[in-house]
């Protein structure tokens, strides 16, 4: 079980709900020490004053803000006096539709569990749960954690709360600057794009999609312990323009149908597989699930890669 991060309660109209909160998400990154390549001491990071070159206690850092070119220095003092209220209450402000509400406003996700096994704290939050399951709506409130206030949403997520941060509305870019691609595209193009986007189509699981990264890595860190060599990957080619659209449409429509992977007579028809290096076979044969990847050799990767792609 994680470790709670904040306790409080959920406050739904009359009714509070004792809750606890558990990030649901976890890092399985792999994360490295710092170390002196001359003598492998671990590296130390201190704070110096750049003017006096001296060492600087954590109780002696200020805080300043470049303003219009000025420097504003706030004290402690002036940072707690705008501090959000302490509270201990997740006040649901409102209910909306979860397909209303734009992903790239959500932040990070938690778990909302009871915070204790009473019978009325159990009563109150399976109510909650059953109720918002139920009308299909997203619960909007606000909460203080540590110094900071966060929007949220709460929805149910297989017979559990699940309490998402958001970003405020003026934390997202506009998208007004970003270069859209110029003019409309013609209609045949755009028929061609929505049937090869058809052809791709599936329904949405999680467990198809792998950190590739982080097993590339977890590999180069158990060959290092078997004292295997590493073979460094080959850098990789600028993708070429795309001569004819309508033909790499109807190219990668075709793989799609044909059982294919989506690039393969762009990428794999001119014997490109071989001057690859195991690194990235081995991805391509992740994306591809082909069994037993972990230990096939370089050749047996491009073998198997190869029978794919008919």
């Amino acid at each position: 079980m994680p470790r709670p991060l904040w306790s409080g309660s959920l406050s739904f109209g009359l009714v509070n709900v004792p809750v606890q909160l558990m990030s649901a998400a976890r890092d399985l990154d792999y994360h490295f020490h710092e170390l002196h390549e001359k003598d492998d001491a671990r590296i130390e990071q201190r704070r110096f004053c750049s003017d006096e070159d001296v060492e600087v206690m954590w109780e002696e850092v200020a805080h300043s803000y470049d303003l219009d070119g000025k420097q504003v220095i706030v004290t402690d003092e002036e940072l707690g006096s705008v501090e959000p209220r302490k509270t201990r209450t997740i006040d649901i402000e409102a209910f909306v539709q979860l397909a209303d509400v734009d992903p790239v406003y959500f932040d990070h996700p938690y778990f909302l569990v009871p915070a204790g096994d009473s019978e009325g704290t159990l009563r109150a939050y399976r109510l909650l749960v059953e109720v918002m399951g139920r009308t299909e709506r997203v619960a909007l409130g606000r909460f203080v954690m540590r110094t900071k206030e966060y929007l949220a949403a709460v929805r149910v997520r297989e017979g559990a709360l699940l309490l998402t941060t958001m970003r405020f509305h003026d934390e997202v870019r506009p998208t007004k600057p970003i270069p859209a691609g110029g003019k409309k595209p013609a209609k045949k193009q755009l028929d061609s794009a929505v049937a090869l986007i058809e052809a791709l189509a599936t329904d949405w699981d999680p467990t198809r999609y792998e950190d590739c990264y982080r097993e590339r890595l977890g590999s180069v860190i158990e060959s290092k312990r078997k004292r295997r060599k590493i073979e460094a990957p080959k850098p990789e080619k600028e993708p070429a323009p795309v001569p004819d659209l309508m033909d790499a449409l109807q190219r990668a429509i075709d793989n799609v149908r044909a059982g294919r992977n989506v690039r393969a007579e762009i990428e794999d028809g001119d014997g490109e597989l071989d001057g690859l290096s195991r690194d990235e076979l081995y991805e391509r044969a992740q994306a591809e699930q082909i069994p037993g990847r972990t230990k096939m050799s370089k050749k047996e990767l491009v073998d198997a890669l190869t029978e794919a792609g008919k």
